[in-house]
Protein backbone atom coordinates (compact mmCIF):
# COMPACT_ATOMS: atom_id res chain seq x y z
CA UNK A 1 0.00 0.00 0.00
CA UNK A 2 1.56 3.16 -0.61
CA UNK A 3 2.11 5.73 1.86
CA UNK A 4 2.06 9.43 2.16
CA UNK A 5 4.18 11.30 4.97
CA UNK A 6 3.42 14.00 7.51
CA UNK A 7 5.92 16.00 7.68
CA UNK A 8 6.90 19.29 9.47
CA UNK A 9 8.67 21.38 11.96
CA UNK A 10 7.60 20.52 15.82
CA UNK A 11 4.11 22.07 16.76
CA UNK A 12 2.76 22.69 13.45
CA UNK A 13 0.04 20.58 14.15
CA UNK A 14 1.34 17.42 11.78
CA UNK A 15 0.48 14.81 15.06
CA UNK A 16 -3.25 16.85 15.09
CA UNK A 17 -3.75 16.24 11.57
CA UNK A 18 -2.45 12.76 11.28
CA UNK A 19 -5.01 11.53 14.33
CA UNK A 20 -8.12 13.85 12.27
CA UNK A 21 -7.33 11.89 8.88
CA UNK A 22 -6.90 8.54 10.48
CA UNK A 23 -9.68 8.66 12.94
CA UNK A 24 -7.58 7.60 15.75
CA UNK A 25 -5.55 9.01 19.00
CA UNK A 26 -2.36 6.79 18.33
CA UNK A 27 0.01 10.15 17.88
CA UNK A 28 0.89 12.07 20.97
CA UNK A 29 -0.30 15.95 20.22
CA UNK A 30 1.39 17.97 23.15
CA UNK A 31 2.39 21.12 23.73
CA UNK A 32 6.13 20.39 22.88
CA UNK A 33 8.89 19.99 20.48
CA UNK A 34 9.62 16.20 19.73
CA UNK A 35 6.31 14.60 21.16
CA UNK A 36 6.81 12.45 17.93
CA UNK A 37 9.18 9.96 17.79
CA UNK A 38 8.39 6.51 16.23
CA UNK A 39 6.03 7.06 13.04
CA UNK A 40 2.44 5.98 13.74
CA UNK A 41 0.67 4.54 10.58
CA UNK A 42 -3.00 4.62 10.08
CA UNK A 43 -4.73 3.30 7.37
CA UNK A 44 -7.37 5.86 5.45
CA UNK A 45 -10.49 5.32 3.44
CA UNK A 46 -10.65 7.41 0.77
CA UNK A 47 -13.60 9.56 0.35
CA UNK A 48 -15.76 8.43 -3.16
CA UNK A 49 -19.17 9.38 -3.49
CA UNK A 50 -19.54 7.05 -6.65
CA UNK A 51 -19.71 4.08 -4.20
CA UNK A 52 -23.09 4.79 -2.45
CA UNK A 53 -24.51 5.18 -5.37
CA UNK A 54 -23.62 2.23 -7.41
CA UNK A 55 -24.11 -0.15 -4.35
CA UNK A 56 -28.07 1.51 -4.36
CA UNK A 57 -28.36 0.41 -8.04
CA UNK A 58 -26.56 -2.97 -7.36
CA UNK A 59 -28.32 -3.53 -3.87
CA UNK A 60 -25.20 -4.31 -2.88
CA UNK A 61 -24.35 -6.38 0.47
CA UNK A 62 -21.63 -4.29 1.69
CA UNK A 63 -19.48 -1.56 0.45
CA UNK A 64 -15.36 -1.41 -0.05
CA UNK A 65 -13.68 1.54 -0.29
CA UNK A 66 -9.74 2.23 -1.69
CA UNK A 67 -7.27 3.31 1.12
CA UNK A 68 -3.62 4.26 1.67
CA UNK A 69 -1.75 4.94 4.12
CA UNK A 70 -0.32 8.26 6.42
CA UNK A 71 2.18 8.05 8.03
CA UNK A 72 2.98 10.46 11.00
CA UNK A 73 6.75 11.20 11.25
CA UNK A 74 8.99 13.42 13.79
CA UNK A 75 8.87 17.03 13.83
CA UNK A 76 12.36 17.95 11.86
CA UNK A 77 14.57 21.23 13.20
CA UNK A 78 17.13 22.90 11.59
CA UNK A 79 20.45 20.49 11.28
CA UNK A 80 18.34 17.14 10.58
CA UNK A 81 21.10 16.62 7.98
CA UNK A 82 23.87 16.98 9.91
CA UNK A 83 22.17 14.78 12.45
CA UNK A 84 20.46 17.73 14.83
CA UNK A 85 17.23 16.75 17.26
CA UNK A 86 15.91 13.65 15.29
CA UNK A 87 17.59 14.34 12.84
CA UNK A 88 18.85 10.83 11.02
CA UNK A 89 15.55 9.19 12.19
CA UNK A 90 13.23 11.69 10.67
CA UNK A 91 15.16 10.93 7.30
CA UNK A 92 15.42 7.57 7.20
CA UNK A 93 11.39 7.75 8.08
CA UNK A 94 10.53 10.08 5.05
CA UNK A 95 13.01 8.11 2.59
CA UNK A 96 10.49 5.17 2.92
CA UNK A 97 6.92 6.96 2.07
CA UNK A 98 6.13 7.42 -1.31
CA UNK A 99 4.82 11.30 -1.19
CA UNK A 100 4.52 14.06 1.42
CA UNK A 101 2.07 16.36 3.19
CA UNK A 102 3.89 18.95 4.76
CA UNK A 103 1.89 20.84 7.27
CA UNK A 104 2.27 24.35 7.84
CA UNK A 105 0.95 26.58 10.65
CA UNK A 106 -0.41 29.79 9.33
CA UNK A 107 -1.94 30.94 12.81
CA UNK A 108 -0.95 33.31 15.61
CA UNK A 109 -1.65 31.50 18.86
CA UNK A 110 0.77 32.91 22.39
CA UNK A 111 -0.37 29.32 24.09
CA UNK A 112 0.87 26.69 21.47
CA UNK A 113 4.99 27.25 21.47
CA UNK A 114 6.78 27.68 18.00
CA UNK A 115 9.69 25.88 17.71
CA UNK A 116 11.57 29.24 16.52
CA UNK A 117 9.92 31.49 18.47
CA UNK A 118 8.00 32.64 15.59
CA UNK A 119 5.37 31.95 13.47
CA UNK A 120 6.71 32.11 9.71
CA UNK A 121 5.12 29.07 7.10
CA UNK A 122 7.84 30.32 4.43
CA UNK A 123 10.70 30.01 6.77
CA UNK A 124 9.28 26.86 8.25
CA UNK A 125 8.94 25.17 4.56
CA UNK A 126 12.38 26.32 3.34
CA UNK A 127 14.31 25.07 6.74
CA UNK A 128 12.60 21.24 5.92
CA UNK A 129 12.76 21.73 2.14
CA UNK A 130 16.81 22.88 2.95
CA UNK A 131 17.33 19.23 5.03
CA UNK A 132 15.79 17.13 2.49
CA UNK A 133 18.03 19.03 -0.37
CA UNK A 134 21.57 18.67 2.10
CA UNK A 135 20.20 15.24 2.68
CA UNK A 136 19.94 14.84 -1.20
CA UNK A 137 23.67 16.21 -1.86
CA UNK A 138 25.41 13.92 0.48
CA UNK A 139 24.03 11.23 -0.98
CA UNK A 140 24.47 12.35 -4.26
CA UNK A 141 28.48 13.00 -3.11
CA UNK A 142 28.84 9.56 -1.88
CA UNK A 143 27.25 7.85 -5.02
CA UNK A 144 29.38 9.98 -7.15
CA UNK A 145 32.56 8.63 -4.95
CA UNK A 146 31.77 5.12 -5.74
CA UNK A 147 31.28 5.51 -9.38
CA UNK A 148 33.44 7.79 -10.99
CA UNK A 149 36.61 5.03 -10.91
CA UNK A 150 33.84 2.81 -13.37
CA UNK A 151 32.91 5.66 -15.21
CA UNK A 152 35.98 6.71 -16.34
CA UNK A 153 37.06 3.30 -17.36
CA UNK A 154 34.47 3.17 -19.93
CA UNK A 155 31.01 1.56 -17.89
CA UNK A 156 28.18 3.02 -19.68
CA UNK A 157 25.71 2.62 -16.90
CA UNK A 158 28.56 4.43 -14.35
CA UNK A 159 28.83 7.30 -16.63
CA UNK A 160 24.81 7.77 -17.16
CA UNK A 161 25.04 8.36 -13.48
CA UNK A 162 27.92 10.56 -13.05
CA UNK A 163 26.36 12.73 -16.00
CA UNK A 164 22.92 13.06 -13.76
CA UNK A 165 24.55 13.70 -10.64
CA UNK A 166 26.58 16.31 -11.80
CA UNK A 167 23.66 18.23 -13.95
CA UNK A 168 21.60 17.48 -10.30
CA UNK A 169 24.00 19.20 -7.89
CA UNK A 170 23.95 22.75 -9.29
CA UNK A 171 20.22 22.64 -9.22
CA UNK A 172 20.07 21.17 -5.76
CA UNK A 173 23.29 24.17 -4.62
CA UNK A 174 20.98 26.71 -5.26
CA UNK A 175 17.84 25.65 -2.68
CA UNK A 176 16.09 23.71 -5.25
CA UNK A 177 14.63 20.05 -5.11
CA UNK A 178 15.60 17.47 -7.43
CA UNK A 179 11.84 16.95 -8.27
CA UNK A 180 11.88 20.40 -10.16
CA UNK A 181 14.87 19.50 -12.05
CA UNK A 182 14.73 20.02 -15.69
CA UNK A 183 15.46 16.14 -17.20
CA UNK A 184 14.70 14.00 -20.31
CA UNK A 185 12.20 11.09 -19.53
CA UNK A 186 15.43 8.74 -19.27
CA UNK A 187 16.85 10.91 -16.63
CA UNK A 188 13.91 10.79 -14.38
CA UNK A 189 13.49 6.85 -14.78
CA UNK A 190 17.28 6.91 -13.48
CA UNK A 191 16.66 9.51 -10.40
CA UNK A 192 14.16 7.21 -9.29
CA UNK A 193 17.22 4.55 -8.69
CA UNK A 194 18.70 7.26 -6.24
CA UNK A 195 15.72 7.39 -3.71
CA UNK A 196 16.18 11.49 -3.15
CA UNK A 197 14.19 12.63 -0.48
CA UNK A 198 13.89 16.20 -2.73
CA UNK A 199 12.11 14.46 -5.57
CA UNK A 200 9.26 12.79 -3.83
CA UNK A 201 5.87 14.85 -4.90
CA UNK A 202 4.29 16.85 -2.25
CA UNK A 203 1.12 19.04 -0.91
CA UNK A 204 1.55 21.63 1.70
CA UNK A 205 -1.68 21.59 3.89
CA UNK A 206 -1.95 25.25 5.64
CA UNK A 207 -3.10 24.73 8.94
CA UNK A 208 -5.85 27.46 10.14
CA UNK A 209 -7.33 28.32 13.13
CA UNK A 210 -10.61 27.28 13.79
CA UNK A 211 -12.12 30.88 13.69
CA UNK A 212 -10.24 31.53 10.38
CA UNK A 213 -11.56 28.46 8.72
CA UNK A 214 -14.65 29.56 6.85
CA UNK A 215 -13.20 32.74 6.16
CA UNK A 216 -10.11 31.72 4.51
CA UNK A 217 -11.62 28.38 2.74
CA UNK A 218 -14.07 31.09 0.90
CA UNK A 219 -10.84 33.50 0.12
CA UNK A 220 -7.65 32.31 0.44
CA UNK A 221 -6.31 35.35 0.25
CA UNK A 222 -8.22 36.82 3.18
CA UNK A 223 -4.95 34.87 5.57
CA UNK A 224 -1.99 36.45 4.36
CA UNK A 225 0.03 33.22 5.40
CA UNK A 226 -1.46 30.92 3.09
CA UNK A 227 -1.37 33.15 0.34
CA UNK A 228 2.29 33.31 0.81
CA UNK A 229 2.30 29.52 1.25
CA UNK A 230 0.06 28.95 -2.12
CA UNK A 231 2.23 31.14 -4.11
CA UNK A 232 5.66 29.61 -2.98
CA UNK A 233 4.06 26.26 -3.04
CA UNK A 234 2.98 26.55 -6.39
CA UNK A 235 6.48 28.49 -7.46
CA UNK A 236 8.93 26.35 -5.58
CA UNK A 237 7.43 22.85 -6.53
CA UNK A 238 4.64 23.63 -8.75
CA UNK A 239 2.72 21.92 -5.66
CA UNK A 240 -0.98 22.26 -4.43
CA UNK A 241 -2.03 23.94 -0.70
CA UNK A 242 -4.77 23.33 0.63
CA UNK A 243 -6.62 24.67 3.95
CA UNK A 244 -7.07 22.85 6.87
CA UNK A 245 -8.08 23.56 10.86
CA UNK A 246 -6.28 20.38 12.53
CA UNK A 247 -7.84 21.31 15.66
CA UNK A 248 -11.37 21.48 14.11
CA UNK A 249 -10.99 18.10 12.14
CA UNK A 250 -9.84 16.46 15.25
CA UNK A 251 -12.54 17.63 17.16
CA UNK A 252 -15.06 15.74 14.84
CA UNK A 253 -13.42 13.00 15.46
CA UNK A 254 -16.46 11.61 17.78
CA UNK A 255 -18.82 12.58 15.62
CA UNK A 256 -21.23 10.50 13.00
CA UNK A 257 -21.18 11.31 9.40
CA UNK A 258 -24.16 13.41 9.83
CA UNK A 259 -23.23 15.23 12.97
CA UNK A 260 -19.92 16.54 11.40
CA UNK A 261 -21.82 17.47 8.82
CA UNK A 262 -24.37 19.60 10.69
CA UNK A 263 -21.25 20.74 12.51
CA UNK A 264 -19.46 22.12 9.76
CA UNK A 265 -22.40 23.70 8.38
CA UNK A 266 -23.04 25.56 11.37
CA UNK A 267 -19.79 26.85 11.11
CA UNK A 268 -19.96 27.83 7.35
CA UNK A 269 -17.78 25.37 6.05
CA UNK A 270 -18.93 23.72 2.94
CA UNK A 271 -16.81 20.11 3.63
CA UNK A 272 -14.43 18.92 5.61
CA UNK A 273 -10.41 20.01 4.63
CA UNK A 274 -9.38 16.22 5.45
CA UNK A 275 -11.78 14.82 2.59
CA UNK A 276 -9.68 17.47 0.91
CA UNK A 277 -6.65 16.42 1.63
CA UNK A 278 -7.03 12.28 1.22
CA UNK A 279 -8.50 13.08 -2.37
CA UNK A 280 -5.06 15.35 -3.03
CA UNK A 281 -2.88 12.81 -1.46
CA UNK A 282 -4.46 10.24 -3.39
CA UNK A 283 -4.05 12.13 -7.14
CA UNK A 284 -0.42 13.22 -5.51
CA UNK A 285 0.70 9.14 -5.15
CA UNK A 286 -0.73 8.78 -9.00
CA UNK A 287 -4.09 6.77 -8.31
CA UNK A 288 -6.99 6.75 -9.93
CA UNK A 289 -10.05 4.26 -9.10
CA UNK A 290 -11.58 2.06 -11.36
CA UNK A 291 -15.66 0.25 -9.48
CA UNK A 292 -17.14 -3.07 -9.32
CA UNK A 293 -20.34 -3.72 -8.45
CA UNK A 294 -22.66 -6.40 -7.82
CA UNK A 295 -25.04 -7.97 -4.95
CA UNK A 296 -22.20 -9.49 -3.35
CA UNK A 297 -20.14 -5.94 -3.17
CA UNK A 298 -19.41 -2.82 -4.69
CA UNK A 299 -15.82 -2.01 -4.42
CA UNK A 300 -13.31 0.76 -5.92
CA UNK A 301 -9.96 -0.62 -6.89
CA UNK A 302 -6.72 1.99 -7.00
CA UNK A 303 -4.17 1.89 -10.36
CA UNK A 304 -1.78 3.80 -11.38
CA UNK A 305 -2.75 6.66 -13.90
CA UNK A 306 -2.28 5.19 -17.15
CA UNK A 307 -2.58 1.35 -16.26
CA UNK A 308 -4.03 -1.11 -18.74
CA UNK A 309 -7.16 -3.48 -18.49
CA UNK A 310 -5.03 -6.10 -17.56
CA UNK A 311 -2.59 -4.81 -15.06
CA UNK A 312 -5.98 -3.18 -13.91
CA UNK A 313 -7.51 -6.70 -13.57
CA UNK A 314 -4.82 -7.89 -11.84
CA UNK A 315 -5.28 -5.48 -8.93
CA UNK A 316 -8.17 -8.12 -7.83
CA UNK A 317 -6.19 -10.88 -8.48
CA UNK A 318 -3.18 -11.87 -10.39
CA UNK A 319 -4.86 -15.01 -12.13
CA UNK A 320 -7.37 -12.61 -13.80
CA UNK A 321 -4.25 -10.36 -15.23
CA UNK A 322 -2.56 -13.49 -16.36
CA UNK A 323 -5.33 -15.26 -18.25
CA UNK A 324 -7.29 -11.78 -19.43
CA UNK A 325 -9.55 -12.24 -22.63
CA UNK A 326 -11.79 -8.89 -22.13
CA UNK A 327 -12.89 -6.04 -19.87
CA UNK A 328 -16.72 -5.17 -20.03
CA UNK A 329 -16.83 -1.32 -19.00
CA UNK A 330 -18.91 1.31 -18.98
CA UNK A 331 -17.87 5.02 -17.27
CA UNK A 332 -19.56 5.73 -14.18
CA UNK A 333 -21.05 8.68 -15.15
CA UNK A 334 -22.83 6.70 -18.39
CA UNK A 335 -24.25 4.32 -16.04
CA UNK A 336 -26.11 6.96 -13.53
CA UNK A 337 -27.08 8.63 -16.27
CA UNK A 338 -28.57 5.62 -18.50
CA UNK A 339 -29.93 3.70 -14.89
CA UNK A 340 -28.63 0.32 -16.06
CA UNK A 341 -26.00 -2.08 -17.68
CA UNK A 342 -28.90 -2.99 -20.19
CA UNK A 343 -29.74 0.67 -21.21
CA UNK A 344 -26.01 1.70 -21.33
CA UNK A 345 -25.27 -1.59 -23.74
CA UNK A 346 -28.63 -0.18 -25.80
CA UNK A 347 -27.05 3.46 -25.75
CA UNK A 348 -23.27 2.02 -27.03
CA UNK A 349 -21.51 2.59 -23.64
CA UNK A 350 -21.01 -0.12 -22.42
CA UNK A 351 -18.47 -1.43 -24.54
CA UNK A 352 -16.04 -4.39 -24.75
CA UNK A 353 -12.41 -3.67 -24.60
CA UNK A 354 -8.61 -5.58 -24.98
CA UNK A 355 -5.32 -5.84 -23.81
CA UNK A 356 -4.70 -1.99 -24.73
CA UNK A 357 -7.23 -0.15 -23.34
CA UNK A 358 -6.00 2.30 -20.93
CA UNK A 359 -8.33 2.84 -17.80
CA UNK A 360 -10.07 5.76 -16.89
CA UNK A 361 -11.05 6.98 -13.46
CA UNK A 362 -14.69 6.11 -12.80
CA UNK A 363 -14.82 3.23 -14.61
CA UNK A 364 -17.28 0.59 -13.81
CA UNK A 365 -15.60 -2.87 -14.75
CA UNK A 366 -16.62 -6.67 -15.06
CA UNK A 367 -13.04 -8.88 -16.20
CA UNK A 368 -13.79 -11.34 -18.48
CA UNK A 369 -10.94 -14.22 -18.05
CA UNK A 370 -9.65 -17.81 -18.35
CA UNK A 371 -6.95 -19.62 -16.31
Amino acid sequence: MLQAGIVGLPNVGKSTLFNAVTRTRKAEAANYPFCTIDPNIGVVTVPDERLDVLSKMSSSQKTIPTAIEFVDIAGLVEGAAAGAGLGNKFLANIREVDAIVQVVRCFENDDIIHELGSVDPIRDIEIINSELILADMAALEKRRSSREKKAKSGDKESKREVDLIDKLMPHLDEGKPSLTADLTDDERLLLREFFLLSSKKTIFACNVSEDELATVLEDPESNEMVKRVRAYAAESHGAESIVISARIEEEMMELSPEEAQEFLADMGVPDSGVSTLIKGVYELLGLQTYLTTGEKETRAWPIPAGAKAPQAAGVIHTDFERGFIAAEIVHFDDLVDLGSNAKAREAGKLRIEGKDYVMKDGDVVEFRFNV
